[in-house]
């Protein structure tokens, strides 16, 4: 494998989209190192996008949104829970893919350990709340840059991911049926909610 290069990330969230799935982001801590290959992501554009958080201008809370491509943009949710995303286009123009579920394929036992309700393997990081408590990411990993090789949290060039679908987003109360939510074959994908996946193939 290989670290995704800042200019493969400065692209239109759509296409980076596609370009994460089968990916592996990796978290490394004094516990010892967690890598996910993502599996299922979503687009968020900027100021044509009302589901994205940077429909209204830029924040404290979305700033690192606008750029540059290639760091990790980290929001609390729910009072609760954390989701991460990765930032793509260029310096000043905001857009972002939000991980949305992936498989644990290096450190398995602290997976479990950060997740200990999960049923099985394939629960562990399926959505993206999960994904972020078994990878240990939270605020203070909000504007890491995943293409700095000594990063704590790196993205990684894998395997091809195969056949894409694309179906409506999860979760938000405008744009929901946009088809910028995107993911490969696993059972690590996550339940959609409105009444089960749409198998579509995607649009390349």
């Amino acid at each position: 494998m290989r670290q995704l290069t800042r200019e493969e990330l400065a692209i239109d969230p759509v296409d980076a989209a596609k370009l994460l799935l089968g990916c592996v982001i990796e978290t490394s801590s004094p516990q010892g190192p967690v890598a996910v290959r993502l599996v299922e992501v979503e687009a968020y554009r900027g100021g044509d996008d009302p589901a994205s958080h940077c429909y209204r201008g830029k924040t404290p809370r979305n700033e690192v949104m606008f750029g540059p491509a290639g760091h990790l943009y980290v929001y609390f949710v729910y009072g609760m829970h954390f989701c991460a995303n990765i930032v793509c286009l260029t310096d000043g123009v905001p857009g972002a893919v939000l991980l949305r579920a992936g498989e644990v394929v290096e450190g398995l036992d602290l997976a479990r350990v950060r997740r200990p309700a999960a049923r099985n393997t394939h629960d562990l990081a399926r959505g993206p709340a999960r994904l972020t408590g078994v990878l240990g990411i939270d605020r203070a990993q909000n504007g890491v840059d995943l293409t700095a090789p000594d990063a704590e949290v790196r993205i990684y060039k894998s395997d091809p991911a195969g056949e894409i679908f694309a179906g409506p987003r999860v979760g938000v109360a405008v744009a929901m049926d946009i088809p910028w939510r995107f993911w490969i074959d696993s059972p690590a994908v996550s339940a959609y909610r409105r009444g089960g996946k749409r198998r579509q193939p995607a649009v390349s």
